[in-house]
């Protein structure tokens, strides 16, 4: 009779996947199916490579918005289905380089000299990327332009970001928004132009836009001549953006091997185009997560990079997958209740975090290591005998791997050669073939957002009920008013807690204030300020 150890051998070898071509291996050996289960499977897979193939032919993925999804096309061209989208992907990245060179060449500066800083100001999909590439592949000591992101509404970040950038006068400021509408994008985008009006500086001479031709954003860029313009294309969403304008500029600003970047997301693509449901990475990554939340996301994917380059890793990847899947209805309406819930941060940081709950806690959840195989050094350090800090970091990795296998947990373990713009771009491919792949299994749609939409939708009625109390309090600036009478007095008795918030907001700057001191409640005082 087989030992434990053996039996664990053997559905290694069975399960177990190697990508030479691409510097990848695969092992779902440590997730708990059987083969039935796998074969299962393999019907609803012939159907969903053929889902595959029709979206890169062009057909509308995306019928909500009637929308064909072209973010394969990006790295391939010639695959695109049109003369018109091959040659705007080809002429896009043509421009960028240009203007890449002219910015590091002087050509085109800023007011206060040479561009040394980029300033990103997006949201999503439109800073999550660039964030995580650049974290991952930027070298301060070989990149002739460090980068900072706005990437939220919060004044007090973007406080914080504006007093550690140097000098605006040298730095370009990119704005990324494909309708040009986004208020978050927005929002950041007036406040540096406040910014840098406030220095003395001409904004305009320091932009970029990257957003749909005839948005308002390109229209405002037009208006204004600003330095540059690039495309963002319907086809293209913003979890997806990656090897679009999005995050190609920014990262030949810095000096990314973008071409290599590239170039490996296309390796991958070919990869995970054929259509073999036993060898294709992609397919066997959806397989497991299938598997693993019988169809219905029922557990959390944790994911482990061990490696601090790829920290924001599990950030990139809670968008493309949780906005891709999270669905309240599948393809024919139903309402189903998708989704893949993903957290993670580290390893070993995370063997003194959360890795105590997921071997002894609630088992909800399966992990998905990541593994870097090679970590080249310049100077070797053994911090034991024959041992250095690279063999420490493994041995966290498969110790606390085997771990959770004692404990009855699941694991994926994904293995790269390095951390370069290769690898980078093999995992950005392949998470996003796998969330296709998956999608289609689960007959979700994976390109839209509608509870993205619906969230933009609630915080303008906020916003408008926002203006309708300032409003109340200019028409009536000697009344003292319960909220109550506030929330009556704009029509909106049933939004009597959302007055009460915008209250206290507008008492914190000052614009109102509260006559009787205490806890705050539907029957405190609030009148003009003094």
């Amino acid at each position: 009779m087989e030992s434990i150890a053996q039996q664990r051998w053997q559905r290694f070898k069975k399960y177990y996947r190697e990508y030479p071509d691409i510097g990848l291996s695969l092992d779902i050996s440590r997730m708990a199916f059987d083969e039935a289960a796998l074969e299962a499977l393999r019907p609803k897979f012939e159907s969903a490579f053929e889902e595959m193939r029709q979206l890169e032919a062009g057909s509308i993925a995306n019928k909500d918005e009637n929308r064909m999804v072209g973010h394969y096309w990006l790295r391939a061209p010639h695959l695109a289905p049109t003369k018109e989208i091959r040659e705007a992907i080809t002429t896009t990245r043509q421009h960028i380089e240009s203007f890449v060179k002219r910015v590091h060449s002087g050509e085109v500066r800023g007011q206060n000299g040479l561009f040394r800083h980029i300033l990103l100001i997006g949201i999503g999909g439109s800073a999550l990327g660039p964030q995580f590439v650049s974290d991952a592949l930027a070298e301060s000591k070989s990149t002739p332009m460090s980068i900072s992101f706005l990437d939220n509404t919060d004044p007090d970040g973007m406080d914080r970001v504006f007093d550690s950038i140097p000098d605006l006068g040298t730095t370009v400021c990119l704005v990324v928004s494909k309708s040009g509408g986004t208020k978050e994008t927005r929002n950041g985008m007036v406040e540096a132009m406040h910014r840098y009006q406030s220095l003395g500086l001409r904004f305009a001479d320091h932009a970029v836009a990257i957003t749909g031709a005839g948005s308002e954003l390109d229209n405002l860029a037009v208006k204004q001549q600003w330095i540059a313009r690039f495309p963002m294309w319907d086809w293209v969403g913003g979890r997806t953006s990656e090897t679009s304008a999005v995050g190609v500029l920014p990262a030949m600003l810095q000096h990314i091997d973008v071409e290599l970047l590239i170039s490996s997301s296309a390796n991958c693509d070919s990869i995970t185009r054929i259509a073999d449901f036993d060898t294709n990475p992609a397919a066997i990554l959806a397989s497991a997560w299938h598997l693993a939340g019988s169809g219905k996301g029922l557990r959390d994917m944790v994911v482990l990079p061990y490696s601090d380059r790829l920290v924001l890793f599990s950030r990139y990847l809670q968008q493309l997958v949780m906005e891709s899947l999270g669905k309240s209805h599948d393809r024919n309406g139903n309402r189903v209740y998708q989704g893949l819930a993903v957290y993670g941060n580290k390893g070993s940081t995370d063997q003194h975090a959360y890795v105590q709950q997921l071997r002894d806690g609630i088992d909800n959840f399966f992990v998905t290591f990541i593994e870097v195989r090679g970590i080249i050094r310049t100077e070797t350090t053994f911090v034991e005998t024959k041992l250095q800090s690279a063999d420490f970091l493994a041995g966290l990795l498969h110790g606390t791997r085997e771990a959770l296998t004692e404990s009855g947990r699941q694991s994926i373990t994904i293995t790269i050669d390095r951390v370069s713009a290769k690898s980078v771009g093999v995992l950005i491919a392949l998470f996003e073939r796998a969330v296709g792949l998956y999608a289609s299994l689960i007959n979700v749609n994976a390109y839209h957002q509608p509870g993205v939409e619906a969230g933009k939708q609630a915080a303008a009625g906020y916003l408008a009920t926002h203006l309708d109390v300032m409003q109340w309090f200019d028409s009536n600036p000697s009344a003292e008013a319960t909220v109550e009478a506030v929330a009556a007095g704009i029509g909106r008795s049933d939004l009597v807690e959302s007055v009460m918030r915008i209250c206290r907001n507008l008492e914190q700057r000052r614009t109102i204030r509260q006559v009787d001191i205490g806890k705050v409640g539907p029957n405190t005082r609030f009148k003009s300020a003094l």
